[in-house]
């Protein structure tokens, strides 16, 4: 890509969003690593903003037919230093353990780069139900994570029952693992099986 075309892509709105989820993440780490209830809370608002710009990034590109290199660099550039960052602090503050940390970075860097290497040999590794799924339950955990306290959920005045977030969210983190590893092994089948058909295709 020429310089020209990066300087006219990272203007485009869905790329903007993308630039602005990026400095989201200091200001979420921040604010999780004072550690008290109002600060964790407005995290929470944070993280919940700069998680909504990745859907809706997605959607105007669509939309507006603005889909860009740059954009499919950046996207997932953002979304993986958001997790990361996060991740790191809970780790910093004893929210989560180290090793279950490990397991996280471990496979996003590891599946970024199968898929870094599917697309340079022209293969297209579209995420399955599994990543969904994994996408979901990670980011219901570090919700939890990040809020941590325990809180009464009232209902009408009356209290209905006590959340503790930081064990809800590290269940659910917990719970994401399986799908992690569930879909990580789905995209190197994926792999396989089209690296296989191209190796049959030169032979024929």
């Amino acid at each position: 890509m020429s310089s020209n075309t990066i300087r006219q892509d990272i203007v485009n709105i869905p790329n903007l969003l993308t630039l602005f989820r990026i400095a989201l993440i200091p200001v979420v780490c921040a604010l999780i690593y004072d550690g008290e209830p109002l600060q964790c809370l407005i995290a929470y608002i944070f993280f919940a903003v700069a998680s909504f710009t990745d859907w809706l990034d997605g959607y105007i590109a669509r939309k507006q037919n603005l889909v860009s290199m740059t954009g499919k660099f950046l996207d997932p550039l953002a979304d993986k230093l958001l997790i990361m960052g996060v991740l790191i602090i809970l780790v910093a503050l004893g929210r989560v353990d180290q090793w279950l940390v490990i397991l996280i970075l471990a496979r996003e860097i590891s599946i970024t780069s199968l898929r870094a290497l599917a697309a340079g040999e022209g293969m297209v590794m579209a995420a399955g139900q599994g990543g969904k799924y994994k996408t979901a339950f990670q980011m219901l955990g570090i919700v939890g994570l990040i809020i941590h306290y325990t809180y009464e959920l009232n209902y009408y005045g009356l209290v209905v029952v006590k959340m503790n977030f930081h064990r809800v969210g590290l269940y659910f983190l917990i719970l994401s693992m399986f799908f992690s590893f569930y879909s990580a092994a789905q995209y190197v089948q994926n792999f396989l099986n089209q690296l296989g058909d191209e190796e049959s295709k030169e032979d024929a």
